[in-house]
């Protein structure tokens, strides 16, 4: 059964005590582990279980800030950000309160930002770096089972269990699997220009998962992968197809970029003016569908749709 599933019929778990501490160490090695995640990471949300709770009351740092909780961490993010949020929330059968030390070095500290009386902390725009995190039990410094939840979709772990842990979406677009069409390595210059690759549009994942802009029906895996050296023209990518069909872009940096009708008709282009050095992954998507449709990928520096 996976965590997610546990927590929802688990009880509240012993009263466990440990020695006191005087004040909260970012730099101590987090009791839960050390989780290192890149913009569109699989596996969304990822989640930690853990006790929430410790000897050290949360108001310390900010009146804002509610519950107890431990001296050192109890779990560090490495995140490296691309244009996705970054959400933080709790799932527990205790009231539960959450704290986090952000790359800026600021404090976040939230009580009951996520259904029931479990917290939540949201960042519309996060930065690449360390966070720490500690999980509070609010008015106790006893020791509670719980689940920590990263996401970069939900803000609610506990309210997205009771929905049985699913979501309308089907997946997300997932950069780590192997592409469907091959992967080409080009250095700025490449002959011959277009690079082109015929292939097959559409799949089973909603692309608007990815946000608002997205749009169409992509597959699970990435179309195509391009690992490019750049210099100092533009890279267009852009779509050829009978069909309606779309652009979704992963750039070396984790940044999603989708595009719909730019390419002039239904086809779709993205023009990356200064590109960056490094992995591409490319998704064709039909729009409106999720059946596979005939279509061209173009990967360009002189031309642009």
């Amino acid at each position: 059964m996976s965590a997610l599933a546990r927590f929802s019929v688990a009880a509240a778990a012993a009263t466990i005590a440990f020695a006191p501490a005087s004040a909260q160490n970012v730099n101590l090695d987090p009791t839960y582990g050390t989780v290192n995640l890149r913009a569109g990471f699989s596996d969304d949300p990822r989640l930690v279980e853990l006790s929430s709770g410790g000897q050290i009351e949360a108001s310390t740092i900010s009146s804002s800030c509610r519950g107890y909780i431990a001296n050192a961490p109890d779990v560090r993010v490495n995140y490296s950000a691309g244009s996705l949020p970054l959400l933080f929330s709790v799932a527990s059968s205790a009231d539960t309160t959450l704290v986090i030390n952000a790359p800026n070095g600021r404090w976040y500290c939230n009580d009951d930002g996520a259904s029931g009386l479990n917290p939540s902390i949201r960042f519309d725009n996060p930065s690449s770096g360390r966070y720490e995190v500690w999980v509070g039990t609010y008015g106790s410094s006893s020791l509670r089972t719980a689940v920590l939840g990263i996401s970069e979709l939900y803000d609610d772990i506990a309210e997205l269990a009771e929905s049985g842990g699913s979501s309308s979406s089907g997946g997300r677009p997932d950069f780590s699997l192997d592409p469907n069409y091959g992967t080409a390595n080009l250095r700025s210059g490449f002959t011959p220009d277009p690079h082109r690759v015929r292939l097959q549009s559409g799949g089973s994942i909603d692309a608007s998962v990815l946000g608002s802009p997205c749009r169409g029906y992509v597959s699970r895996a990435p179309d195509y992968r391009v690992n490019y050296t750049s210099g100092r023209l533009p890279l267009n990518i852009s779509v050829q197809s009978s069909s309606d069909t779309t652009l979704v872009v992963n750039d070396p940096n984790g940044n999603w970029y989708c595009d719909d009708d730019s390419g002039g008709g239904l086809n779709p282009a993205l023009l990356f003016d200064t590109p960056l050095s490094g992995q591409y992954d490319i998704w064709v998507g039909t729009y409106g569908s999720a059946r596979l449709e005939s279509a061209i990928l173009d990967i360009s520096e002189l031309y642009s749709n």
